[in-house]
């Protein structure tokens, strides 16, 4: 038998190099978000990295780089690819140069849950596999719809004459609604919209206080249309050298910021009260001019993807819409 005082030295040995393994074994992940800190799309990405952080200490942990003023949002897809960050909370219209697939997300009607059980997601994860060199690991935004915000009155499914801010999201939707159009960073529409060069923009339900433009907006067109996507995504060679429970804590915590999607009826909500409460007032379509709208938007939406990604457009379809 070992002599006592020897014994515990061992023991304590023993206890200090299972420590140094664990700490050695702690994987730390870059991130960067398309998205202003604290802002709508950002917020659900921050508490996914709290997340993480709590549950996989010792295993894995994400350092939060921050967001436009770290890395522009049009390159968050290629720091993905590229491995320049690990992590990333972007937008499909912020990569559809790398994968024009990713125009078809937005168009959804079946929640992320519903496309993994229906091999939707798996059809994407391998598709951002393939051309973003990325794991999709999960989706936000699910049931928060884009809108048209305008300082002219419309009263049916007609742009024409009017010039609208645009993002590659709606731009064929607007074109084919006879819409001129102006494409301008986030950072430049409260001045188009003060100096009158857009009668209006498009940008989903919530967000629009994170960026001051209800102060410039004096309508709301009713019902939204499409779905955001806010998706995190790892770079796939950073992921395949993760460990099974370092894998694990990113799933885990995928499926808990997916689930509380569920929320989004309700912020809606609270946002539509609040926009009128500012003065924004709501136009809502009915009877022919809606299905027009609804119809263009569905039918625009799927032959610009049809267009762009012709091998791929119809299984997503079939896929993604009930």
């Amino acid at each position: 038998m070992f002599p006592k005082r020897l014994a515990v030295t061992v023991v304590l040995a023993v206890a200090a190099s299972a420590a140094a393994t664990v700490g050695a074994q702690e994987v730390t992940l870059r991130a960067v978000s398309s998205f202003q800190e604290g802002t709508a799309f950002a917020k659900p990405f921050e508490e996914f990295i709290d997340k993480v952080n709590a549950d996989g200490k010792g295993i894995v942990r994400i350092t939060y780089v921050g967001g436009p003023k770290a890395m522009p949002p049009f390159e968050v897809g290629n720091a993905v690819k590229s491995g320049v960050v690990d992590v990333a909370n972007v937008t499909s219209a912020f990569y559809t140069n790398l994968m024009p697939e990713a125009e078809a997300l937005k168009l959804a009607t079946r929640t992320i849950q519903e496309q993994r059980q229906n091999g939707a997601w798996e059809y994407l994860n391998k598709l951002h596999n393939e051309k973003l060199n990325a794991w999709y690991l999960a989706r936000t935004g699910d049931g928060v719809p884009f809108h048209l915000y305008l300082n002219k009155p419309i009263d049916k499914a007609d742009l024409k004459g009017l010039t609208i801010r645009v993002t590659p999201i709606y731009r064929a939707f607007f074109t084919e609604l006879g819409a001129n159009l102006v494409q301008t960073a986030p950072g430049e529409v409260y001045t188009a919209l003060e100096r009158g060069v857009v009668d209006g923009y498009g940008w989903p339900i919530q967000g629009i206080f994170d960026l001051g433009w209800q102060e410039k907006t004096k309508f709301r067109v009713d019902p939204g249309f499409y779905q955001v996507d806010v998706n995190i995504l790892v770079n796939l060679d950073r992921w395949k050298k993760l460990s099974d429970a370092q894998r694990a804590v990113l799933t885990k915590a995928a499926q808990w910021v997916e689930e509380r999607n569920a929320r989004n009826a309700s912020l809606n909500a609270a946002e539509v009260k609040r926009q009128g409460e500012a003065g924004i007032k709501a136009i809502t379509l009915s009877g022919a001019e809606l299905a027009k709208w609804n119809a263009t938007a569905q039918d625009a939406g799927w032959a610009y993807v049809k267009k762009i990604a012709p091998q791929h457009a119809d299984e997503l379809r079939k896929l993604l819409t009930k």
